[in-house]
Order: C-alpha cells, then sequence, then structure tokens
C-alpha cells in the first residue's frame, strides 16, 4: 500500500512569509501553490510544505534533506547567498567547514557513506543536504 506512495515532508513555520522569504532568496525556491495557511515546493521529484504553525521546530535533528551531485559546490553557493552551516564535533560526527563524512552508519544509494552538511531555515527547522560517497 504506502510503498507505492510518494512521500512529502511538512515543515512548521512562525512566520510564513518570513519563511517564504528565506526560502526564496537563500535557496532558491519560489512555491508552486500557495494558500492561506501554507506553501508548498517542489524540489527534483518530491514536495514540501511550510505550514503556518504556533508551535516551534524542534531543530533537534534533520526534518529535511536534499541530495545533491556535488556538497562542496552547493554548500558554496548556499554560503554565497547567505546560508550558515552548523558545525559538529560529537564521537562519530566531524563537521569539516560545514561537511562530514559519515561512513556507512545508515544506508545510502550503493555507496559507503554520505557526506552531509546542515541548516538551519527562518524558522529553525533543521534541513540537511547529502551526497554519496561510492
Amino acid at each position: 500500500m504506502l510503498k507505492d506512495s510518494d512521500v512529502s515532508t511538512r515543515l512548521p513555520a512562525q512566520d510564513l512569509m518570513r519563511a517564504r522569504q528565506f526560502y526564496s532568496s537563500k535557496l532558491g525556491l519560489e512555491p508552486v501553490e500557495e494558500r492561506p495557511g501554507g506553501l508548498r515546493y517542489k524540489c527534483g521529484n518530491g514536495y514540501f510544505t511550510l505550514f503556518q504553525s504556533a508551535g516551534s521546530a524542534s531543530g533537534l535533528h534533520t526534518q529535511m534533506g536534499w541530495e545533491v551531485g556535488d556538497i562542496e559546490a552547493t554548500v558554496r553557493e548556499l554560503r554565497q547567498r547567505g546560508v550558515t552551516f552548523e558545525e559538529y564535533d560529537f564521537p562519530g560526527l566531524k563537521t569539516v567547514n560545514g561537511i562530514a563524512r559519515i561512513e556507512g552508519n545508515y544506508p545510502s544509494k550503493a555507496g559507503a557513506g554520505e557526506k552531509g552538511a546542515w541548516f538551519r531555515d527562518s524558522e529553525g527547522n533543521l534541513l540537511g543536504i547529502g551526497q554519496t560517497v561510492l
């Protein structure tokens, strides 16, 4: 039943217009659908929605991520747009210039692991970028 269904993500936004500005100016994304309580975006073959919420984002784990072909170039471009990347130094996860190499601790597309980078949107949602390491 669900295995053949599309998956999408929903992210809370306390200030929908502030979030729209962030996704437009920092990430270069424009909504494909707008309603009073939310904005819907298309990236690749998937969708995500920002919805008006009085609650706050947990910001404690990756809430959404993009798979990219060149993480270094993507991080560089996003930094030029004003995105600030998280820096981590935990056992098993250390970033260097905002990018961590994650060796096989979770599945990736036929690779040996992944490179990852994380940043927060204007609403505190923790977003990730990943690149498969072959």
